[in-house]
C-alpha cells in the first residue's frame, strides 16, 4: 500500500470514529431526556437515566480517551440545554460519568474479554459510588443554599450511596446486555473498521446475556424495594 493509500485510509477511519463517536454522544443525550426516573422514594429528584450505558460502549470501541471526552461532550451539551444546576451541575455531570466510564473503558483496552468487561465495568460501579460520596458532600453545598454540609452528609449512607450502587448496577447490567448487539450493528454499518483477516465478527455470548439479565432484575427489584414499591 502507497503512502497516500495509507493516509486516505487513516483518514477516513478517523472520520468514522468521529462519527460514530458524535453518534453516541447525540444517542446519550437523546437518553438522558426521554429516560430518567427516580431510584429512591426518599430522594425523587436524583433520577437514573441510561447515558453513561451509551457512553460506556464509546470507550469500550474506542478507549478511555475516547470515552472521557464523550462524557466531557454529552455534559457540556446537557448543561446548555436540559440542565438546571450551572457549572458546578456540569462538573458533577462530568464526574459521575468518568468515574464510571474511564475505568471500565481502560480494563476492557487491556484485554478485550468478557472477564475484563465484567471486572472494568465491576471496578466502575465501585468507583462511581465512592467518587459521588465524596464530590457530593464537597461540592454539593457549593451550589444548593439550603443543604449544608451536615445536612449532605446526614444523606451520604441513606440515600446518595444506594443511589450510585443502583445507577451503577443499572448501567453494568444493561452495557452486558448491549454492547455486543451495538458492536455488531456498528460493524455492519461500516462505521467501525473492518476486523483482521482470519478474524471473525462475535456472537452474543449466552453467558453474558444471562449474567446482565440476572443483574438487570437483581438492581429492577432493589429499586422497586427502595421506591417503597414491594
Amino acid at each position: 500500500m502507497t503512502t497516500e493509500a495509507k493516509t486516505l485510509t487513516a483518514s477516513r477511519t478517523d472520520t468514522r470514529r468521529l462519527a460514530t463517536m458524535a453518534m453516541l454522544v447525540a444517542l446519550g443525550y437523546i437518553v438522558t431526556v426521554v429516560t430518567r426516573f427516580p431510584l429512591i422514594a426518599a430522594a425523587p429528584y436524583l433520577k437514573y437515566d441510561p447515558k453513561s450505558v451509551v457512553l460506556v460502549i464509546g470507550g469500550f470501541l474506542y478507549g478511555p480517551l475516547a470515552g472521557g471526552a464523550m462524557c466531557l461532550a454529552a455534559a457540556l451539551i446537557e448543561m446548555f440545554t436540559v440542565g438546571q444546576s450551572g457549572i458546578w451541575g456540569f462538573i458533577m455531570n462530568v464526574l459521575a460519568s468518568v468515574a464510571f466510564v474511564c475505568p471500565a473503558a481502560w480494563c476492557y483496552r487491556r484485554r478485550r474479554t468478557l472477564k475484563s468487561a465484567v471486572a472494568g465495568l465491576t471496578a466502575g460501579v465501585v468507583i462511581l459510588t465512592v467518587t459521588m460520596l465524596v464530590w457530593n458532600y464537597l461540592i454539593t453545598p457549593l451550589y444548593k443554599p439550603n443543604m449544608t454540609r451536615e445536612a449532605v452528609a446526614g444523606l451520604l449512607l441513606p440515600v446518595i450511596l444506594p443511589f450510585n450502587l443502583l445507577k451503577g448496577g443499572l448501567n453494568m447490567a444493561l452495557t452486558l446486555l448491549l454492547y455486543q448487539p451495538v458492536n455488531n450493528g456498528l460493524r455492519r454499518l461500516h462505521l467501525l473498521p473492518a476486523l483482521p483477516d482470519g478474524e471473525v465478527r462475535r456472537k452474543i455470548h449466552v453467558g453474558n446475556v444471562l449474567f446482565g439479565a440476572a443483574l438487570l432484575a437483581v438492581c429492577l427489584f432493589a429499586v422497586q424495594v427502595m421506591l417503597g414499591k414491594i
